[in-house]
Formats: structure tokens, sequence, C-alpha cells
């Protein structure tokens, strides 16, 4: 679907709330497999290792000990109603074993083979229902770091047994917000439409990535969509239009830490941009470094590149929020043009909101001269990227896909019915 693609999908209103199969070799396998700690289990069933971030068997002294015994066929039961909801979640259940569960329970099966069987499918689905199913983020310019440790997953799994909330437990993993919400519920109503279908999938499990509590205040930069939003107590308090990094050059997804406002700053330009001939402007003095590199730096001023404004959030990506001289293209539709760093319009207001505006006159007032303003309180930056998106009645809508990423990540994430991913991926 298209930027210019006027179709959305009415999902009912959101909340008001803020924004491999094991394989047995031999009889002793079960007993030998429901005798591991949780995390070892997983490492032996997911290919011989364990979800992303996950800790080898040797280094989880802390992990619950064994489950031999936990599954009742009740335990069970429960897992295979999750399994099967995860079609709503835009999951598979065959990736969660579910043939061979029925099998298992229908034969009333008990002990260690089902304690192996059910404790690696239990493992997976709490794993892709908390921190998603793809483990490459990188891989699609995702680097926020995963919501949940794996230990605390397989801790947490125990617990639910012991107690009896398995299914409780298991579901609430899951995001519980206004948008997973509403993206859930215009893929449920997209029946039909294979390739929408195929998008919101793809946004359901960015969200899976996303930290499930993201701050009372916070800045939130949605790339597809060009724009920041400020967001305090649930509510959107500003929106800015931005420009973002070009396809070539793009934007990173990052959690990062708004810690000073910059008046007049200086730019130290990035070797990427050096090398790749990217100099405009004026002002600028080279070094030669003693590998035989260059570096550059423009000094403050009218033609700096960064504008007036730049707010800082300390990363290894050198990334971070500023202005610049080229207001013209805020105009623009496709707003996909810088190396990487994101540049706001109006940033002087957003920078005012952020630090209170004292001193920030001032600090501009002489262009040549650099002011560093530091924040009474940092405020949490989310650099995301999703292509679909609710608005405040609930209706889902499409951004774009300016790095074309959403056939990407289906490929990865794999289909949810037989001909999906082709369709999707058109």
């Amino acid at each position: 679907m298209s930027r210019n693609d006027t179709r959305s999908v009415p999902a009912g209103r959101p909340s008001s709330r803020a924004f491999a199969r094991p394989r047995r070799k031999g009889p002793g396998f079960g007993h030998w497999l429901a005798a591991l700690p949780l995390v070892a289990v997983a490492c032996i069933t997911f290919g011989g290792r364990a979800p992303a971030g996950m800790s080898s068997p040797e280094s989880v002294a802390a992990a619950p000990d064994e489950m031999p015994g936990r599954w009742s066929i009740g335990n069970a039961r429960d897992l295979i109603s999750v399994i099967e909801e995860s079609t709503e979640e835009g999951l598979n259940p065959a990736d969660y074993n579910i043939d061979a569960l029925h099998a298992a329970v229908a034969a009333k099966q008990k002990g260690p083979a089902l304690d192996a069987l059910a404790t690696a499918s239990a493992l997976r689905i709490a794993h892709d229902y908390a921190n998603g199913r793809i483990d490459d983020k990188a891989a699609l310019g995702w680097y926020i770091d995963p919501p949940t440790d794996p230990n605390r997953i397989a801790a947490g799994l125990a617990e639910a047994l012991d107690h009896g909330r398995l299914g409780s437990w298991l579901r609430g993993l899951l995001p519980d917000n206004e948008q997973y919400r509403a993206l859930k519920a215009a893929y449920a109503d997209a029946r039909g439409d294979e390739a929408l279908r195929g998008q919101l999938r793809a946004n359901l499990e960015r969200w899976r990535w996303m930290p499930r509590e993201l701050g009372d205040r916070y800045i939130y930069v949605n790339v597809p969509s060009y724009r920041l939003s400020v967001i305090s107590g649930g509510i959107e308090e500003a929106s800015y239009n931005v420009v973002v990094g070009a396809p070539k050059t793009p934007t990173p997804q990052l959690q990062l830490y708004a810690q000073s406002v910059v008046a007049n700053p200086g730019w130290t330009v990035p070797q990427s941009i050096i090398k790749a001939g990217g100099m405009r402007g004026k002002g600028f003095r080279w070094t030669r470094n003693a590998d035989g590199s260059v570096s550059a730096w423009q000094a403050p001023g009218p033609s700096n590149a960064l504008g007036r404004i730049k707010i800082d959030m300390p990363n290894p990506h050198a990334i971070y929020l500023h202005d610049t001289p080229n207001r013209a293209v805020f105009a623009r539709q496709n707003r996909a043009l810088s190396h990487g760093c994101i540049r706001v319009e109006n940033i002087e207001e957003l920078a005012a909101m952020l630090q209170g505006g004292d001193g920030l006159d001032e600090a501009l007032a002489d262009p040549r001269k650099t002011k560093v303003l530091h924040l009474e309180r940092s405020v949490p930056v989310y650099l995301v990227y999703f292509t679909a998106q609710a608005d405040p009645d609930g209706t889902v809508r499409s951004v774009g896909d300016p790095y074309g990423r959403d056939k990407a990540l289906l490929a990865k994430l794999g289909a949810a019915m037989e001909g999906e991913l082709q369709v999707a991926g058109r």
C-alpha cells in the first residue's frame, strides 16, 4: 500500500490507556531433556541456540532447575489455547509444535515426554510474545534492546505453572497499548486483503520489539511518518515535521535520552559524509590526521548544517535532533533526505519545551558562540519504524515504507498462512 493510498481499516476504538520441533533420540531422551534447566531446553529445541539474547546453559545457574511433573494435561490444554490464539497476533501455531501437543493431550500423555515438548513450546511462544519472533533485528536497522530478559521468561514460566496461571501469564507478555490493539483489530478485519494483512503483521511484530513502558513523557519519532511527537501522560503534547535519513543513509531505530540543548552548535562532520563527498555550506575547518585521513569541522553560524539548535542524545551512532538552514525541505512530501540524523521543523519551540526556555534566547543571541544548556531531567527518545499506525480514533492507516523494510521483515517472520507471504511481498 503506497503513501498515497487512502484506504484505511477501522479498528475498534482503543482504550484510553497510553499511547523447530524437538527430535527424540532413544528412550532416555525425554527423561534427560525434561530434567534440564528451562533455558537449556530452549537452546536444544530452538535449533541449537537460545532465542535472541538468551544465555547458554552453562551461564544460567539462577534459572529454574527442573520441570518434571509440572505439565499436567490441563496446563498443556491452556498452552494449546494460547498457541491457537497466536494467529490473532499474526503468528503461526505450527511454529510452536501445535500438532504434537494436540496428539500428546489426546493420548493423555504425562511425564518427561510431555514436560519436554510443552516446555520447549511454551518457552518459544513466550519469547516471541515478549521480544518478537525475529532475533536478528539489527539486520532491519533496529537497535532497541529486547524488552524482556530471557532468564526472566524462564523463571516466569516456572512460576506460572506452579500457580496455575499459564494462559494469563503468556498473554500478559504481549504489548498492552492502544497502537498494538488497533493494529490487531485491523488485522482481524482485513481478511481477504493479504497484502494489507502482511503489512499489519510486520507492524505487530515491531511492536513486540518495543519496550513495554515508554515513560511518562517522551519524544517519539516514527521515521516513515516524517513526524516527531512529544507524548506526555499518553497525550500528544506537540508534533513537528521532520526530515529523516535517506534510504542510502537510513536513520537507525534507537532508544536514546535527550540530555542537553546546544545553542549555535558547531558540526564535526562524520567520516562517512566526508568520504561520500556530501559537504555543503561554508565555514569548514580542515585537519589532516596522523593516518592520512582528513577531518572537517564547521563553525557555528547561519550557514552551519545543524542550524541554530542541536538536541544532544549521546549514542554510538552519532544521531541527534537538529535544526537546518534549509527550511524549505519541510514542505516536501518525501522527507527521507538526511545522512541519518533528524532535522526538526520549529526546533526552537521543541527545545524551549524540553529545557523550559530559561536562558535559551540569550544563548542563541550570538550566532558565533556555542552554549550548552543541560536539561534538568533527561527525556527518553524513541526513533522507530512503523509503516502503519493508528490515529486517535483507532483508524489504522499506512504511512509509507521509505526503506522498503516490510518485505524483508515478512521474509524473516515467515508466512502466517499459506500464500500470505508471497502476496505481501510482491
